[in-house]
């Protein structure tokens, strides 16, 4: 058994450099560059655009990751932190909680600049105070950094000074629309996601990066008379609602498609969505485009394909956050895989787009037409997963009716509830395989159509016969044969986002404060650090003069880290917002 090298750090105060100014000889980012990035940079949410979270630097390896030691720590402002840093050219950029944008010298966190967005008091009511907002990325372009601002606006900052370049209204605040998407770039477009209450704020759009002008919308709920509208039933246009509230999507620059998973129909129930359980069918399609995968093309907004992966939700089991691209041998393993297609060749490679839900289970499906490959229960197969069946030629999904309210009142068990979120999963192409921090945690709720959302009282819970001391695991799964091992266990959950490299090492981060690099085959702890608050999301890795760090984020995210703070039981220290880089010493 190889030592664990454990740090124990906190951050003691804010960096002590106050002075603002600008990024010198600062280098555009081309299309180019976000195609093909350099490793040193990580210029979007998971460095590439097939969203796979693997970064070639190997500076630091298995053979000296106990090395790894503190190389600067910044703290942050109060207020929610879902977010994930950007790095080009040794300056890294991040959303700072309470609404605002800092850009700092990726070797030391020294400030270079900031910028700070005033949210407009007739705004709040509609979308709460600055420290409540909780966005997922910001991007950059050419020589622009862009933020989803509360208000409504996309804003775009010069990315050597923080200037406000230009501004454009997304959506209007009073539909309670929010900003708790994230951003890509692609194509030259922002494109851009968000949570609604009301379906005019339900869409996917598009803006031209240069000049904010709308290119395209795409609406995430089908209206009555167009193409598969009829999946509603009778229920009115507009109070057909389902967001894209999470991690932003992936783009396949060949084929121009950009893959965005979305979220539940609201309210959650079918008894008050619908007024029945049967209103739709059991079967998908229902309550198009809610818990999907939409391919869209990235020059119309026009939709290329859906795929729906639970069909009229009763419970709020998303199925949305990040769409990862990969290609692979298809050669799914029977003994692991529940549902696989019988009319795919075997030992072909398919290029094929991959999805983990909130409420469980895994897919495969071909990222030019959406062919239905494979699929399976995540984490196990339960008498309780959300879905009963898949027909296997077709794709279509069918819902677990055992799990549905056929009545008010009633109280049922369904899993999963958040068995992961907006933390990402990473994909290490070396060993075809897909690496996912998850929850073994279920639902219990009670259907109350007297409430708006359709339920009360409504827990995440620990699954019946699960180990509390097995609550969090780190999953590895073979994406050609569908084999999965568990190469790690815990008590305590975690919301870091995971992060694979060419140096053999996968790193991760949980809410008891560790971070820590594992062994990626058989998930051996081979460093450890403890921090000063919960590891949020944001793992990343970037390189300034051939030296590479390590970076993670603490601090509070909503419910995120509230249900598993509660569902486990463990102590999360409080608002301690801050960033942490790592780097082998000096030579």
């Amino acid at each position: 058994m190889r030592p664990i090298t454990r740090l124990v750090i906190v951050a003691l105060g804010a960096a002590s450099a106050s002075a603002f100014g600008q990024v010198s000889e600062f280098e555009p980012v081309t299309d180019d560059m976000l195609l093909n990035p350099d490793p040193a940079d990580w210029l979007m949410i998971s460095r590439t655009y097939d969203v796979q979270r693997f970064s070639p630097l190997d500076e630091i390896n298995r053979g000296n990751v106990a090395g790894l030691g503190l190389a600067w720590v910044r703290n942050l402002p109060a207020g929610a932190l879902e977010a994930t840093p950007i790095v080009h050219d040794g300056v890294m950029y991040l959303i700072e909680p309470g609404a605002g944008v800092i850009a700092v010298d990726a070797t030391n966190g020294d400030s270079i600049w900031s910028y700070s967005h005033e949210i407009p008091n007739s705004a709040i009511g509609f979308v709460g105070p600055a420290e409540s907002q909780r966005p997922k990325s910001i991007a950059i372009y050419e020589d622009l950094i862009f933020y989803p601002a509360p208000d409504g606006l996309i804003v775009a900052l010069d990315a050597a000074t923080g200037e406000v370049r230009w501004q454009t209204e997304v959506f209007d605040v009073t539909t309670n629309t929010r900003h708790t998407g994230g951003v890509l770039v692609a194509d030259g477009k922002v494109i851009t996601n968000r949570a609604c209450i009301q379906r005019a704020g339900c869409f996917i759009s598009a803006h031209d990066a240069l000049t904010g002008e709308e290119v395209w919308k795409f609406y995430l709920t089908a209206a009555p008379g167009t193409r598969d509208g009829d999946s509603w039933g009778d229920v009115p246009v507009d109070e057909r609602v389902a967001s894209s509230w999470g991690l932003p999507g992936s783009y396949d620059p060949v084929r121009k498609i950009t893959y965005w998973g979305t979220a539940n129909p609201t309210p959650y129930t079918r008894l008050t969505r619908h007024g029945s359980v049967d209103a739709v069918p059991m079967t998908a399609p229902a309550d198009l485009y809610s818990n999907s995968t939409v391919a869209l093309d990235v020059e119309t907004g026009e939709l290329v394909w859906y795929y729906q992966h639970n069909p009229g939700d009763d419970w709020d089991l998303d199925h949305l956050h990040e769409r990862t691209i990969v290609s692979t041998v298809f050669e799914p393993d029977p003994d692991a895989v529940k549902w696989i297609n019988p009319g795919v060749e075997r030992g072909e490679v398919r290029e094929a787009v991959v999805s983990v839900g909130e409420g469980g289970g895994i897919w495969m499906l071909d990222r030019a037409t959406g062919q239905f490959l494979w699929a399976m229960p995540f984490p196990y197969d339960v008498p309780e997963f959300h879905i009963a069946d898949i027909n296997v030629e077709t794709g279509r999904t069918v819902i677990n009716t055992e799990r549905m309210f056929t009545e008010d009142g009633q109280r049922q068990l369904v899993c999963y509830h958040n068995t992961r979120s907006y933390w990402s999963t990473a994909y290490d192409p070396t060993r075809n395989a897909l690496y996912v921090p998850y929850h073994d945690a279920c639902l219990d709720m009670t259907s109350n159509v007297s409430i708006p959302a359709g339920f009360g009282p409504r827990n995440g819970i620990l699954r019946p016969g699960t180990d509390p001391e097995d609550y969090s695991s780190m999953a590895k799964i073979d994406l050609s044969t569908g084999r999965m091992e568990r190469i790690h266990t815990q008590a305590a959950p975690g919301n870091g986002s995971a992060l694979v490299t060419a140096g053999d090492l996968l790193f991760w981060g949980d809410m008891a404060r560790r971070f820590r690099a594992f062994d990626p085959d058989d998930g051996e702890v081979l460093w450890e650090a403890v921090l000063g608050g919960t590891i949020q999301t944001s793992t990343i890795t970037y390189a300034v003069d051939g030296r590479q760090y390590v970076a993670v984020l603490t601090g509070n995210g909503t419910s995120g880290t509230a249900t598993p703070a509660r569902i486990s039981g463990i102590e999360v220290v409080q608002e301690h917002n801050a960033i942490y880089a790592f780097a082998l010493p000096r030579r």
